[in-house]
Formats: C-alpha cells, structure tokens, sequence
C-alpha cells in the first residue's frame, strides 16, 4: 500500500482547492503518494477535489489518528492550512512521528489571550477577558473574538459604555470568548515565514491597508520590503515556538517598535498566497508541502523587482449578487493581472463590516507603482459588480 499525505481540512478554500490539494497531487504522482483529504464537510470537497476524500472530526486530534490508523498504510504527512486545525493536526503529526509543528505554539498563536501572556515580558500588551475588563483599561480598545478570524466581530471601542454595547451586539450572534486588547498605532504589516525546523526563512511582507474605525476591514496589500524593525518580529516568533512550516503574522511598526497584532499558523489568504507565489516565481504550495515531507528548505530566489498589490473588491452593501466579471489572468501593457471572485453571481449574502464582504480580489504584478495601480484602474472601469 504506498505512503499517504494527509491534507486535514474545514470548509472549502481556494488557498486548499487550487493551491494546496493540486501540488499535492503533483507531488504524489512524482513520489507515488496517496493523497487524502480528511474534513468534517465532505460534501464540499467532494464537488472540488478529485482524489480521495474521508469524513473525520477533524477538531479533534483523536479522530485525526484514529481516522488515518484505520485507512492503513504509511502516513507521510499531515497537513492543515486552516487556522482552527493548526494544534489537532500538530498533534495527529507528532503520533505518527512525522515532521510537522509544535503543537503548543499553534495554540498560543492561535489562542491572543495565550498568545499575549506568553509574551508579555517582551512585548506587553494590555489584554483582558471582555467580561472583566478593569476601570482603568487604556481606552480606546480593540474588542475582538478570542480566536477569531477575517476581522469578524472585531471593533474599536471608546469607552466602557461602548464596550458594553458592543459585546452584547456580538453575544447576540457568538458565544465563544471575546478579548479588549489595547489598541496598537502604528503602520501594519505582514510577515511571511517558512520554516523546515532548522531554519525560518522570510519569504515577503505586504503593507495592508485597512477600513477606517470601528471595524478593520483589509482593503488592500502591497507588497514592500520587510521594515527594519522585522528581527524584533521574528524574534517574538521565537519566543512562541514557531519555526516550522509557513506562518503569516499581522504586526504593526510605530516609532521603531514592531507590535505584534496576530499570528496566523498557515499561508497568507484571500488569494495573496497565489500573489506571493508569483513574485518569488516558485510553487509556494509545493515548498509548503515539501517541508511538510521532512525536505529542507531550497534556495528560494528573492521577489522580482517592481510592484504589486492584491486589491480587494468590496460590497458595500447585502444582497444578491447579479453581475461580477469570472476568473481571468491577463496582460496589460508591462503588468500581469489576475482576478478571482471570492462570490459567485446570483449569491445572496449579509454585510458584515468584515474580510467576509470581499466580492473578488486583483492580482496585479508590473514594473512600477504607476503601471500597477493604472492596470488595476482599467480593469475596475471595464468591470461591474452588481448588488441588488
């Protein structure tokens, strides 16, 4: 029976659909590997995926061995891009003594509460319970979900009233715990990482821009050079365990002082993945995949020269949406653009305030600013997307 890797997922993604599971297939063709998905959604990925898919708990660590020991064979690799499956499949991968992360610092990073007091002696942070926030909290705070994702339910609050009504707002909708976190100035920036466990290797940074308070909606990323503050970041990386396989992490720069806001245990998303992959000119996927192998890390060429952005488009409104343009790669003039929809004409669907509310991403690659955000134009203007 040949060797097996495992791809553990949740819901269906695109960085999963048409990243991760076809450089696996392609790995598996060139080093006879089985590729398996495993999920709690099978029916999902069964319209998406042509391999083999398998229904598991895949929440729980537990169902994860119990599910490949019962499949046979030799499992080669456990993998999972998802932000809430980073520590079960951490743990699943260390059962079966394969490479793979640490499944401590998934949790922490995972975890901002975890997260915040694992590091409070080298960048302190005020964070507290949203229930038992103290009078003298440095207002203004960021209220946010404790292990959250797409800026769902996060607000910027003023005051002790406002928080109030805030956390009864989202309590409405979610019970799980919420944090008030004190609210870092500053430019944000990503930083993106891959390690094979002997070194951690920065691959990017993108400079994101956000909608204007309360909510913290990403717009926009541009790709620019790491800041000079980024050892303190990956020095803070360091200090929470991670250091194998890739990792995206959200931090702010303000008056020389890198502030971390979030670490997410997996590829950057919302198609800058693909993006990320285009400017190094490597199968990112693949790379991911192979660390995941036990490969070491391969030279990785640095980005091409010029600039690029991954442009979101946003509804501005609920409804159903009646007319979006499809999928398309193409060329203009010196850049090359992409466009793929995150909503599919003839979806209804409520606005959030959050990352949730993206209609479609641009892609766009040129040799300057000047040619990028001019292809970007163009398509905008050659294009409708209609709400109604």
């Amino acid at each position: 029976m040949a060797a097996s890797l495992y791809i553990v997922a949740g819901k269906t993604t695109d960085s999963v659909t048409h990243g991760f599971l076809p450089a696996a297939l392609r790995l598996a063709e060139a080093h006879d590997l089985d590729v398996v998905l495993l999920t709690d959604r099978p029916a999902e990925h069964a319209d998406v995926h042509p391999g083999r898919v398998v229904e598991c708990d895949v929440t729980d660590y537990r169902h994860i061995v119990a599910c490949i020991a019962a499949l046979g064979g030799a499992p080669r690799a456990v993998f999972s891009n998802s932000d809430f499956l980073q520590a079960p499949t951490a743990l699943a991968a260390a059962y079966f003594g394969l490479p793979g992360k640490d499944w401590r610092a998934a949790t922490r990073a995972k975890n901002k509460a975890l997260m915040r007091r694992h590091l409070a002696g080298l960048d302190p942070v005020f964070s507290a319970d949203a229930d038992h926030v103290p009078p003298d909290a440095p207002y203004p705070l960021v209220l946010k979900p404790r292990e959250g994702v797409a800026s769902e339910d996060v607000y910027l609050v003023d005051g002790p009233d406002e928080l109030a009504a805030r956390r009864a707002q989202i309590r409405a909708r979610r019970s799980d715990p919420l944090v008030a976190e004190e609210f870092l100035p500053g430019t944000l920036h990503t930083l993106e990482t891959l390690g094979d466990g002997r070194e951690l290797r920065v691959l990017g940074s993108f400079r994101t821009r956000l909608s204007p308070p309360p909510h913290f909606i990403e717009e926009r990323l541009e790709w620019a050079p790491p800041p000079p503050e980024t050892d303190q970041v990956l020095a803070l990386l360091e200090a929470l365990g991670v250091g194998f396989g890739v990792c995206h992490t959200e931090f702010v720069v303000h008056e020389g002082r890198a502030r971390l806001i979030e670490v997410n245990y997996r590829l950057i998303g919302d198609h800058c993945d693909f993006l990320l992959a285009d400017l190094l000119g490597v199968p990112l996927h693949e790379l991911i995949l192979r660390v995941h192998l036990g490969e070491p890390l391969p030279a990785t060429p640095a980005a091409a020269d010029g600039h690029a952005v991954a442009d979101v488009v946003i509804a501005d409104r609920g409804g159903t949406l009646t007319a979006a343009p499809d999928a398309v790669e193409l060329t203009d003039g010196a850049v090359r653009l992409s466009y793929l929809p995150q909503r599919a004409v003839g979806e209804t669907f409520e606005l959030t305030r959050t990352n949730r509310d993206y209609l479609g991403t641009i892609r766009a690659i040129g040799p300057a600013r000047e040619d990028v955000e001019a292809a970007v134009a163009r398509f905008r203007a050659a294009h409708k997307w209609t709400i109604t």
